[in-house]
C-alpha cells in the first residue's frame, strides 16, 4: 500500500557541518526514517560517522534513526548504536562469523534488526534467519560511497526478496520491511517500488537539490501511482 512507503534520507549526503539542521530540515520536508551510514575503512573503503555523531544527532530527530553498519567485525561496536539512538541496525552478512549471534545482539539492545546484502551476495542467508529480521536491505550500489548510479539486477533480486519477506510474514505474523540502498531518486522510485521495495534510502538525490521538501514530494507522488 502507498501509505506504508517510507522514505529514509541518507545524512551521508548532508552538509556535515550543519548536521542537526539538515537533520531538522529534512524530516520537516517529509522524511520517515534517519538512515546513518557507518563505514570502517575495513569492510568498506571510506571512513564516515560513528556512534557519538549518532547521539549527537539523535535529540534532533523526531523520527528514527535508522544504522547501517559498514564495519567489520560488527558485534563489538552495536551496543554503542544502541546506546546512542538507534532504532533499527542492519549489517552484511560477510561482517560477522555468527549472523544469527548478532541478529539476537541487536534485539538484545532493544533495537530491530535488519540484514544487507550488496549487489553479488545471495539472498540464501535469509533461508536461515528471514523469521528473526525485522528488515531486509537490499543494496543497489556497492557499498562505500554515497551518489552511485543503481545497478539494474537489484530489481530482480528486490522481486526474490520480497517473496521471501511476503512468505515469512505470512508464516509468522511478523512485519518485514524491505529496503533498498544505492541510486534512488525520484526518476527511478517507483520501478523500485513495483518491483517490491517499502523502503527508500535516498542521499544526494535528496541533499544535493535545493528544495528537500519539493523533492521528497515528487518521490511520493511517484510512489502514489503503485498499483
Amino acid at each position: 500500500m502507498p501509505d506504508s512507503f517510507r522514505i529514509a534520507p541518507s545524512i551521508l549526503a548532508a552538509d556535515c557541518a550543519r548536521l542537526g539542521e539538515e537533520v531538522r530540515d529534512v524530516i520537516a520536508a517529509g522524511a520517515d526514517l534517519i538512515h546513518f551510514d557507518v563505514m570502517d575503512n575495513h569492510y568498506v573503503p571510506n571512513l564516515t560517522l560513528g556512534p557519538l555523531v549518532c547521539a549527537a544527532v539523535k535529540p534532533h530527530s523526531s523520527v528514527p534513526i535508522d544504522v547501517h553498519l559498514m564495519v567489520k567485525p560488527v558485534d563489538r561496536i552495536v551496543p554503542d548504536f544502541a546506546r546512542a539512538g538507534a532504532a533499527n541496525i542492519s549489517f552484511h552478512p560477510e561482517a560477522t562469523e555468527h549472523v544469527d549471534r548478532t541478529i539476537g545482539l541487536i534485539h538484545e539492545q532493544g533495537c530491530t534488526a535488519g540484514l544487507v546484502f550488496n549487489p553479488a551476495t545471495p539472498l540464501d542467508w535469509l533461508m536461515h534467519v528471514i523469521d528473526k529480521l525485522d528488515l531486509v536491505l537490499i543494496m543497489s550500489v556497492n557499498p562505500g560511497f554515497g551518489g552511485q548510479a543503481f545497478i539494474p539486477h537489484a530489481l530482480e533480486k528486490l522481486r526474490a526478496a520480497r517473496r521471501l519477506v511476503d512468505a515469512a510474514m505470512q508464516r509468522t505474523g511478523r512485519p518485514i520491511r524491505l529496503e533498498v540502498d544505492g541510486g534512488v531518486k525520484a526518476d527511478n522510485i517507483r520501478a523500485i517500488a513495483q518491483a517490491g521495495a517499502d523502503t527508500f534510502v535516498a542521499g544526494s538525490a535528496i541533499f544535493d537539490t535545493p528544495d528537500y521538501k519539493a523533492t521528497i514530494a515528487r518521490m511520493r507522488a511517484e510512489l502514489a501511482q503503485v498499483g
